[in-house]
């Protein structure tokens, strides 16, 4: 058998390019960044601007952690325990330590911000240390085991370690042989193991599957169906290989997505650019790298390892007194769960749970400029941690860019009773912050889109590649019986296999402040008219009811039992007398069909619920608990709301979970069109009247001059 050492250099490379792409390490000029400086694309007259992480200091009590405190978190733990020294302890993640919520509130600029601490999540020696770091003192101010049954987020380094390992063994080597792929083509990935009880109990596990290069950049279309491995990833050994013999691989005719090297012909008229021009430049600002000032409009947002992108302390301007008001102290997507609905061996077990598995923030490739977002976007960088401490810069992670697409903010024409010709009308913008990141086969795109009429709209879009499933079947007439088994064929030997995407967002909504907000279901009850008294036979009457506690909370979305959800602040009242609030408005959405004993169903309890409100707990913040890799479902969102604590007129959280099944077909192959679901948190009863009611239109004289080029 030949010496797989090539099989190690591609793997080696495919891996390296795939860490290069996600990290851009700042120190060292060799990596881009000059001791965190780089060019960043802004606004205004001058289109470049020197971003110097290097030196940058927080400005804010929310502001992520800077260059200078994380290698100084690294300083300080190489003092704490000698792991930290030796490489024996690695950090999963480090984040700044947000201080206590009403610090945060009753801060103001110009004031001292709250002691600056890191909250640090190492593992070594087969326990998992929450650690807490303060950087005023210099030193650890506590190191716990964390008792739960999950493990810390992956590292890139644990995913690298884990793909070079089934290489050790001769069966795997023999098996690869045996389906006549090269060593140097073999592209080898890494789904997460999930939990099924002893095969994965007391250690780090994880599975290995590959894929062929040969022929295209596309592997995600060409798997090496039938073979799998899972390894542990502590020893870097492999516990058990399964092949069910060589099933014959997909095509790589067809599968490339690049626009530089495809040869399809494109049968459309070519679309000419567009682009949003502004005369007198953006109307918003940022200030001190992280506060957003738009309209009327103030909020704070940040890169984050584990959600990607947060967004915090949003206010919006009364439209009778220009106060700024509360809205919500802070949303981000808390976590993602993918189950796929086979339940075979190698599929089994792929149910996976994005942001707490691998994190959105390692993922999130740079943005790009007039694709992913328009000319006139205003770009963020991410700066996290690696595995060693060192500080990496993730550039252009975020954009912030204003929004218009001919949409109409609100209108009115009068015909009737006036001779008057009116014709009101308001041109909608938005201000929208957006990331994409990319988990593997599926790139997400996340938007903040902020309208000054105080809606929020919130979207997750979805693209990339499906997770496909080799067949030896070229037609459906072939699969007889087997048609409906994981999902339909999409391309020769190519199952699409059906899965679901559920994305659970944890809003602290803060209506005119943190302590008094309660839930009011606003049920819409079907009344029968009696007899005699009206021509009507039926109608709707709004009903009200304010959710006590937790399981009051519980909510299902039901199309044929209509419910509002609103949020209020019962203390805050319109001159009418309405309590001030936002309503939150769902989108299309799906509910999870698993049954509730199924292990992925466990660990995404989360999901068994459309909506959730607990009481604000700094310990409650990602859905799927603390440490999810291989967790046991033994500290979720589902776990804390059965305690069924009082939510009446309390700070308290709101959870909310869109989604969507996904029945692959042809037009997903081999990279699928964008999917996208919303939801919006709408005000009701916030403001006295329509808060944009005074807002001005837009004038020809405002605009540049650009006119068609006349048809030939």
């Amino acid at each position: 058998m030949a010496e797989p050492s090539f099989a190690r250099l591609s793997l080696l490379f495919f891996s390296f390019l795939l860490i290069f792409a996600t990290y851009s390490w700042v120190l060292g000029p060799d990596s881009g960044f000059l001791f965190g400086t780089r060019v960043r694309k802004t606004l205004g007259s001058n289109p470049k601007v020197h971003v110097d992480h290097s030196s940058e200091k927080p400005h804010h009590p929310l502001d992520p952690l800077t260059v200078r405190e994380i290698s100084r978190v690294r300083t300080i733990l190489s003092g704490h325990d000698p792991g930290f020294g030796s490489g024996s302890a690695t950090i999963h993640s480090m984040a700044l330590d947000e201080p206590e919520k009403t610090l945060v509130v009753q801060w103001k600029k110009g004031n001292k911000l709250p002691s600056r601490r890191a909250a640090v999540v190492a593992y070594w020696g087969g326990q998992t240390h929450e650690i807490t770091v303060d950087l005023d003192s210099g030193r650890v101010v506590s190191d716990v085991v964390n008792r739960t049954s999950g493990y810390p987020i992956l590292t890139l380094n644990d995913v690298f370690a884990a793909s070079q390992v089934p290489l050790k063994s001769l069966e795997f080597n023999r098996s690869i042989e045996a389906r006549g792929v090269k060593f140097s083509d073999l592209a080898c990935i890494t789904p997460f193991a999930g939990w099924f009880g002893q095969e994965e109990e007391g250690r780090r596990v994880i599975r290995v599957q590959c894929f062929t290069l040969q022929g295209t950049t596309n592997y995600f279309m060409r798997p090496l169906e039938g073979l799998y491995v899972t390894v542990d990833l502590d020893k870097l050994e492999v516990i058990k290989i399964v092949d069910k013999g060589p099933i014959p691989i997909p095509k790589a005719s067809g599968t490339e997505y690049r626009f530089g090297v495809q040869n399809k012909p494109v049968h459309m008229d070519r679309i000419n650019p567009i682009s949003m021009e502004q005369p007198d430049g953006p109307s918003f600002r940022v200030e001190d790298g992280h506060l957003v000032k738009w309209a009327n409009w103030v909020f704070h947002v940040k890169a984050d390892q584990r959600a990607g992108m947060i967004i915090s302390q949003a206010t919006v301007r009364d439209s009778e007194t220009g106060e700024p008001r509360s809205v919500m102290y802070k949303g981000f997507p808390s976590e993602l769960f993918v189950p796929y609905m086979d339940p075979e061996e190698g599929w089994y077990y792929k149910g996976y749970m994005d942001a707490g598995e691998l994190g959105l923030g390692p993922t999130a490739m740079p943005l790009v400029p007039l694709n992913d977002c328009p000319r006139n976007a205003y770009y963020i960088d991410g700066v996290f941690a690696s595995p060693d401490g060192k500080p990496i810069v993730q550039p252009n992670m975020i954009c912030l860019f204003e929004r218009y697409a001919g949409d109409i903010s609100w209108r009115h024409s009068e015909i009737l009773f006036t001779n008057a010709d009116i014709r009101e009308s308001r041109p909608k913008v938005t201000l929208v912050a957006r990331m994409a990141t990319s988990v593997g086969n599926y790139d997400y795109i996340f938007d903040w889109e902020f309208q000054t009429d105080g809606l929020i709209r919130v979207t997750v879009a979805a693209s990339g590649m499906l997770m496909v499933k080799g067949t030896p079947y070229d037609n459906v007439d072939d699969l007889g019986d087997m048609e409906d088994d994981s999902g339909p064929l999409i391309s020769e030997k190519v199952i699409g296999v059906v899965h679901d995407h559920f994305i659970t967002f944890h809003l602290d909504m803060d209506i005119d402040g943190p302590m008094n907000n309660s839930l009011v279901k606003v049920h819409l009850e079907k009344q029968r008219v009696p007899t005699g008294k009206s021509p009507r036979k039926s109608y709707l009457k709004v009903k009200k009811y304010i959710a006590k506690t937790e399981k009051d909370a519980q909510i299902k979305l039901s199309l044929y039992d209509p419910y509002e959800f609103h949020i209020v602040n019962p203390n805050r009242k319109s001159r009418v007398g309405n309590p001030a609030g936002y309503r939150i408005i769902p989108g299309g959405n799906a509910a999870s069909l698993l049954d509730h004993d199924d292990p992925p169903q466990i660990r995404g309890a989360f999901t068994n619920n459309q909506i959730w409100v607990t009481p604000y707990n700094r310990s409650e913040q990602f859905a799927g608990g603390a440490l999810i890799y291989q967790s046991q479902g033994d500290d979720t969102l589902q776990v804390w709301s059965d305690r069924d604590r009082s939510i009446e007129n309390k700070d308290i959280v709101l959870w909310y979970t869109l989604g969507f099944h996904h029945v692959p077909c042809q037009e997903d192959y081999p990279v699928m069109p964008t999917v996208a679901a919303s939801f919006e948190l709408k005000p009701a009863n916030f403001f006295e009247s329509n808060p944009i009611l005074g807002a001005a239109p837009f004038f020809e004289k405002d605009l540049p001059v650009c006119r068609p080029l006349a048809s030939s």
